[in-house]
């Protein structure tokens, strides 16, 4: 799980990339591929 600052840059990553709101922070999950993680906020 990386914290980042731009959230389209790690959605660009793979296609499979879902953003999600979650308790106020946006997360970028892959089913697929669960290394493509990210949090922002």
């Amino acid at each position: 799980m990386k914290v980042v600052h731009s959230i389209k840059s790690m959605k660009t990553r793979h296609k499979d990339c879902v953003v999600v709101r979650r308790k106020g922070r946006i997360y970028v999950i892959n089913k697929k591929n669960p290394r493509f993680k990210a949090r922002q906020g």
